[in-house]
C-alpha cells in the first residue's frame, strides 16, 4: 500500500471535499496542480495519461477520480489493469485520490482498490451533525428530524440551512418546526432519477405511482410538454438498448454506439428493457407523439392530457 494512493467512499460531496483538503494538506501537496476527472463524463484513459506524464508548470500533481463505481471492469479491462499496475509503482510526485459514492466490496475493482489504496469510508450521522452545528441553540429532536427530512440527508444542504437558521434566530437562540417550514427549502430528488422512476412506473403500469411521480416532476417546475419530451427520450433509449442487446454487446459498447458519454445510463436503462416488448415501446412513442402534437396545436389542457395518458395505461 502506498501513502500517495487514497480511496474515499461517501455519498456526500461536502464530506469528500473536506477529506480531500485534509489529505492534500497532510501530504504537503498544497502547491501542486490539481486535476479532477468525473468518470461519468470523462474517460479513465485521460486520467491515466495524466498520471503517467510529468506536469508542465509544476512537478507535483493531485489527480482526483470521481464516480469510479460507475465503470465496470469488463468494459474497461485494459484501463483498470493500467491503473492497478500504476498503484503498485506510483509516481511519488503524484497524489492520487479515488472517490466513490458506494463501491461494491465484492467486485474485482472494489477489492483491488481497497487493497492497494489507503481506504476511508466516510460515514456521517446527519442528525448528530445538525446537533453539532446548532449546539448553541435550543432545538428539540422532532425539529432535528424535520430538518434532516427536508435536506434528505444532504450534508452540504444541512450545513447551509443551519447557517441560515442561526442567522435568522441569532437573538432568540431557539429553532422550532415552524422555522424549518418557513425558512428551509425542501430538497427534491435528482430529476434524472425521478424521470427513470417515472418510466419504470409506466412500464409496470402502476398508475398510482406514475401519477405520484408525475406530480413530483411538476414540482421541479417542469411543464407537461417538457415531461413528455423527457419521457419520450427515456422510452426511445430503452427501445434502442433493447435492440442492441440482441447483439450481446457490453454496456460500454452500447454507450459508444449511442454516443453516450458514460455507460451508467445504459446500465440503468437495461433494468427497464425486460419490462417492455418492442411493440409496446413503439406504441408508447406513438402515443406520446400524439399527445405532444395535441399540446402544441389545440387548446386542450396539457396537464389533463398527460394524466389521461397515465390513467389509460
Amino acid at each position: 500500500m502506498n501513502m500517495n494512493n487514497y480511496l474515499l467512499e461517501s455519498v456526500d460531496s461536502l464530506a469528500l471535499e473536506h477529506e480531500q483538503e485534509k489529505i492534500i494538506k497532510d501530504n504537503k501537496f498544497t502547491k501542486a496542480s490539481i486535476f479532477k476527472y468525473d468518470l461519468e463524463e470523462s474517460e479513465l484513459s485521460n486520467a491515466l495519461e495524466d498520471l503517467d506524464t510529468y506536469g508542465l508548470f509544476t512537478q507535483e500533481k493531485v489527480i482526483i477520480l470521481k464516480n469510479i463505481e460507475l465503470l465496470k471492469y469488463d468494459d474497461y479491462k485494459s484501463d483498470f489493469e493500467h491503473l492497478f499496475k500504476y498503484l503498485d509503482n506510483p509516481n511519488p510526485d503524484n497524489l492520487l485520490i479515488i472517490e466513490a459514492n458506494k463501491l461494491s466490496g465484492t467486485s474485482k475493482v472494489g477489492k483491488i482498490l481497497k487493497e492497494k489504496c489507503i481506504y476511508n469510508k466516510i460515514e456521517l450521522n446527519t442528525k448528530s451533525y445538525i446537533k453539532q452545528l446548532l449546539k448553541d441553540y435550543e432545538i428539540d429532536n422532532n425539529t432535528i428530524d424535520l430538518l434532516d427530512n427536508y435536506c434528505l440527508g444532504d450534508i452540504s444542504k444541512i450545513y447551509n440551512e443551519c447557517l441560515k437558521l442561526k442567522d435568522y434566530k441569532c437573538e432568540e437562540k431557539v429553532i422550532t418546526e415552524d422555522d424549518i417550514k418557513e425558512l428551509v427549502t425542501k430538497k427534491l430528488g435528482d430529476s434524472k432519477d425521478l424521470t427513470f422512476a417515472f418510466s419504470r412506473s409506466i412500464a409496470l403500469r402502476d398508475k398510482k405511482d406514475a401519477l405520484k411521480k408525475y406530480k413530483e416532476l411538476l414540482s421541479y417546475n417542469f411543464e407537461p410538454i417538457s415531461i413528455i419530451g423527457l419521457l419520450s427520450s427515456q422510452i426511445r433509449i430503452i427501445y434502442q438498448v433493447k435492440l442492441l442487446e440482441k447483439e450481446k454487446l457490453t454496456d460500454r459498447q452500447i454507450a459508444n454506439i449511442l454516443e453516450e458519454k458514460s455507460d451508467y445510463r445504459i446500465t440503468k436503462t437495461r433494468e427497464l428493457t425486460k419490462l417492455y416488448s418492442e411493440e409496446s415501446l413503439l406504441r408508447l412513442l406513438q402515443e406520446l407523439s400524439d399527445i405532444d402534437l395535441k399540446m402544441k396545436t389545440t387548446d386542450l389542457d396539457a396537464n389533463a392530457l398527460l394524466e389521461m395518458f397515465i390513467i389509460n395505461l
